[in-house]
């Protein structure tokens, strides 16, 4: 195979969008950032307001409106405009992870042949972190997808350089248009990889004629032609209230501190990146001493000014989670496929003691990363649900002997057989959790079955529904945009203002004060029902209770 033809592609993006599918339609809204996300839209769809962002009644001055603009048009386009089912939130992150691992096989393939980039398309779309955020309705893979629209326009003028061919227009406009997205998407953070790769390549080479080629006099104007008339529209709508958040809270204030506790040290992602690229990180990690003697040439020289500035810029900045470095994920996929590729005879240890434990030691860690993930199904619906779950047991019995196998090769030097074999491993662990074991997980799940409570009991059409004791997003999001968050003495006059048509959520915990304040009203209620579970964003067990007013 001498280079990858349109039906490659084609395999490539149907495999990857069938691999993404699991989950998304049965999971319900994960983590609190998706359920923000789903509720902000959804809001949206229902005001018709698409400049000004609101979670309840509250602005949500984070980023600008690009993501929201995204899955609006999918939720209207499926006519799923009216239900809480959370699949339409979640289209454009299927389409972007899939679009993005189409784009990694094609760098990859341009820059070291079409194993490669086959290869490389492997490797991201199984990575742990790609799993999870391709499967939730967030900005990540939706910005990785522009991040790589406009590396493509940058390696495109940077190989014509080198091969001494004009660059198309179409390139420079490619990727102006993807900062110019970005910027809708994220807001400055896109210009971390899209200025800071050519910026690097600058230094490294001493010379700037290949940027010449991407129409800098007139490019920032596309990309501000792009994000300009939104930022004048939200300008005058908030009276710059949105960039006094955005940018003083929200972009400079996670360099300066650490956000929502998640300020950690220098480190950081590097740490995290054995379990963020598993299956990938073994194989990264071993292609060190390929991309140190290669350095020098133009495809790796590339890619490693690709990865080092924002990996640097996520690393010093106080804020850190792990999908900070997911755009340099694709890069790193590439440079692990390459070196793969490059061992057709077998792969050899460091000549060093050193090397050889500190690779031995990263490869213990891989192998029980690996294991630990394999062996999660089983446990986690053991411990959690009191379920011996023979489906879930097949993961184990699928995944387990792969990677086992995947060890045994990589001792005998055989890496793409390896590769091959820890790919499989991640694709049957991968479908099976999301298929068979996490929508089982009911003792987590707390907001749907909530929501169901609610649901049997709405004793109204116009059901009023306050929350005490849990506050989560994703709740706010199942229950709709009335839903009210109230302390436990406000939730009595909730009761007595709303008559036989509220609902009331309450904690055990804040039964007592509940109590209090429906005795100083002189109010009787019943319960409806009783929901028992564990707050895995919190590690809190709780178990809530939804009342009444008593006629």
């Amino acid at each position: 195979m001498t280079r990858l033809t349109l039906r490659h592609y084609i395999i490539v993006a149907v495999s990857i969008f069938v691999l993404f599918l699991p989950g998304r339609a049965s999971l319900p809204p994960l983590d609190r950032d998706e359920p923000r996300y789903m509720e902000a839209t959804a809001q949206m769809l229902h005001s018709g307001d698409y400049v000004d962002v609101r979670f309840l009644d509250q602005p949500r001055y984070l980023q600008p409106a690009g993501i929201y603009w995204l899955e609006a048009a999918a939720v209207s386009l499926t006519g799923m405009r009216d239900s809480h089912a959370t699949w339409p939130y979640r289209i454009p992150s299927l389409l972007a992870v899939t679009a993005a691992g189409v784009l990694t096989a094609w760098i990859g393939a341009a820059l070291f042949g079409p194993i490669s980039g086959l290869l490389a398309a492997a490797l991201l779309a199984v990575s742990v972190l790609m799993t999870a955020e391709g499967r939730m309705a967030t900005i990540d893979t939706t910005l990785l997808l522009v991040v790589l629209l406009a590396q493509c326009g940058l390696l495109r003028a940077y190989l014509d350089r080198e091969r001494d061919l004009p660059t198309p227009l179409v390139a420079a406009l490619l990727y102006w248009t993807a900062l110019g997205c970005g910027l809708m998407l994220k807001g400055p953070v896109i210009l971390i990889p899209g200025f800071g790769t050519p910026i690097a390549l600058a230094l490294v080479e001493r010379r700037i004629d290949w940027w010449h080629r991407l129409r800098p006099a007139w490019g920032w104007l596309v990309m501000l032609a792009i994000v300009l008339p939104w930022c004048v529209a939200i300008g005058v709508v908030s009276h710059g209230d949105f960039y006094s958040r955005a940018m003083g809270h929200n972009f400079l204030g996670k360099v300066a501190s650490g956000q929502e506790s998640h300020g950690l040290p220098p480190g950081y992602h590097l740490v995290a990146f054995a379990i963020a690229f598993w299956p990938g990180s073994l194989f990264a990690a071993m292609a060190l001493p390929f991309v140190w003697q290669q350095r020098h040439q133009p495809p790796v020289r590339f890619l490693i000014c690709w990865i080092v500035p924002h990996w640097l810029v996520f690393e010093a900045i106080a804020t850190k989670l792990p999908h900070y470095v997911l755009p340099t994920y694709p890069a790193i996929a590439i440079l692990s496929a390459a070196a793969i590729v490059s061992m057709p005879e077998g792969w050899r240890w460091p000549r060093s003691a050193w090397g050889r434990g500190l690779l031995s030691a990263y490869g213990v860690i891989w192998f029980a990363v690996g294991s630990v993930l394999a062996l999660a199904g089983p446990v986690l619906l053991w411990r959690l649900e009191g379920i011996v779950s023979p489906a879930a047991m097949v993961i184990t019995a699928g995944a387990l002997p792969l990677l086992m196998a995947a060890a045994l090769l990589l001792m005998r030097g055989a890496v793409l057989q390896a590769a091959m074999a820890s790919i499989a491993a991640a694709v049957i662990i991968n479908v099976g959790l999301f298929l068979v074991v996490i929508p089982r997980l009911e003792t987590i799940w707390l907001s749907p079955r909530l929501a169901a409570l609610v649901a049997e009991h709405r004793p109204c059409p116009d059901t009023a529904v306050a929350s005490v004791s849990d506050s989560e997003p994703s709740l706010v999001f199942l229950l709709g945009q009335d839903t009210k968050l109230l302390r436990p003495e406000m939730a009595a006059d909730f009761l007595r203002d709303h008559g036989r048509c509220a609902l009331v959520l309450v904690g055990e915990r804040d039964r007592p004060a509940f109590e209090g304040a429906l005795e100083h009203d002189d109010l009787n209620v019943r319960r409806l029902g009783m929901v028992s579970g564990l707050n895995y964003s919190t590690g809190k067990h709780l178990d809530i209770g939804l009342y009444a007013r008593q006629p």
